[in-house]
């Protein structure tokens, strides 16, 4: 019996990029379809189990199972198939970015629509899915990053361009994703919501210093507008409140932390930036502000720089968990290789590469980075591979945060 019983089966997760943007230049993109995940889910899923991973995040991708109106999940019976196979537990994204082609984010019935079709997927997946206690959704993915790319730089739809059509489009995203949670459980009453954003710090360019007052109001108010919303502390007319932001999924890559830039994205800072905050001291402003649970809801390195980067965020989230903030896991994102968004090329930042042979992407991990995965798990006392029942006893969070004692770990600024 776990003294100190943690949300998850286990402390390490994973999950799968479905991004279904309609970009400006590009169209709809399928990024399970681009990935072959939907070929290889079977796989992709035998792999999780196999790594000690018992829960991920997956992908319904709202334009391409609504039509009209009109739901068919269909496409989601071999993934569902596979997880129970597996007896892998989903966090289910409901909106990655995408939506229907004949819906307008800030449209009078954009939130109706969206609840709809939340309350259809939730019928549908919990009816199949045979993982016991809540359900897990996020309802509209990353809605912070989500408005700047289709509502300030016209990168994706609706393409605006502008900060009062970002604030505008946030607006109308967090109403739906409020809406969504209440269409939800009506299906399942103990369902849980990841509302997942990135965690970023922003700083004023050296020569600069009179950004210094944007830069901070980007990191320490922009930044949480959307999760204060969801919470109640903004806009509580749209009926947040702590229950709906629920579990507070943070994204956390190196390119989070940022020189500001008075149009455009801001610019990553190099490792060893002198101006780079420890990823603990910013899990502890999460967690003062909220008080609800967290998880890291993606992180990653790139290519050999992987293993090295879930050493830090380990060491960074142990030092947290010291010092008694509430994580409950970390999520290795995406366990197979994805594209980058602009460029198409192979990111390497996944737990497996993608090798192209014959019109078929060959799943290969990478085994440094398996081999740091495994590492943690055993300083951790967590599994390697599930067993018969991995639903059977969660986490032990007293566990992991015996270990971090143990380890005497501190914020480091060189984290990154």
């Amino acid at each position: 019996m776990a003294r100190s019983p943690g949300i998850f089966p286990t402390f390490f997760l994973s999950g799968f990029e479905c991004s279904t943007f309609h970009w400006q230049h590009q169209g709809r993109r399928d990024l399970i379809a681009e990935t072959q995940h939907d070929r290889h889910v079977q796989e992709d899923y035998a792999m999780l189990r196999s790594l000690g991973i018992a829960v991920a995040r997956e992908g319904i991708p709202w334009p391409l199972v609504e039509r009209g109106g009109q739901f068919d999940f269909s496409r989601l019976d071999p993934v569902i198939e596979a997880m129970n196979r597996s007896q892998i537990m989903p966090i289910w994204d409901l909106c990655h970015y995408g939506y229907p082609d004949d819906l307008d984010p800030q449209a009078p019935d954009f939130a109706e629509r969206f609840a709809r079709y939340c309350h259809a997927a939730a019928h549908y997946v919990t009816s199949r899915t045979r993982t016991p206690g809540p359900s897990f959704f996020t309802p509209i993915n990353e809605i912070t990053f989500f408005s700047f790319c289709g509502g300030e730089w016209g990168w994706v739809a609706p393409y605006l361009k502008g900060r009062d059509h970002r604030m505008a489009l946030r607006l109308a995203l967090c109403r739906a994703a409020i809406a969504g949670v209440g269409a939800i459980r009506e299906v399942d009453p103990r369902a849980r919501m990841v509302n997942v954003d990135p965690l970023v710090y922003v700083v004023p360019p050296a020569d600069r210093p009179d950004l210094a007052d944007e830069a901070r109001h980007e990191t320490f108010e922009d930044t949480f507008t959307a999760w204060d919303i969801l919470a109640g502390r903004l806009h509580p007319e749209l009926g947040g409140s702590p229950e709906i932001l629920d579990i507070v999924g943070v994204n956390c890559y190196s390119f989070g932390q940022m020189e500001f830039r008075e149009s455009g994205p801001h610019q990553a800072l190099g490792p060893r930036d002198e101006r780079i905050q420890p990823l603990a001291e910013l899990l502890g402003v999460v967690w003062e502000r909220y008080g609800r649970p967290i998880i890291i809801a993606e992180t990653s390195g790139l290519a050999e720089g992987r293993p090295a980067w879930l050493k830090d965020v380990m060491e960074e989230s142990l030092a947290a968990m010291a010092r008694g903030i509430d994580l409950h896991g970390v999520c290795l994102f995406p366990a197979v290789d994805m594209p980058d968004w602009h460029k198409g090329t192979w990111l390497h930042n996944g737990i497996c590469d993608l090798i192209e042979e014959g019109g078929q992407l060959r799943r290969a991990p990478y085994p440094p980075y398996v081999e740091e995965l495994r590492r943690w798990q055993k300083r951790l006392n967590r599994v390697t591979v599930l067993d018969e029942d991995p639903f059977s006893d969660p986490v032990d969070l007293e566990e992991v945060r015996a270990a971090a004692q143990q380890l005497q770990l501190q914020p480091d600024r060189d984290w990154s």
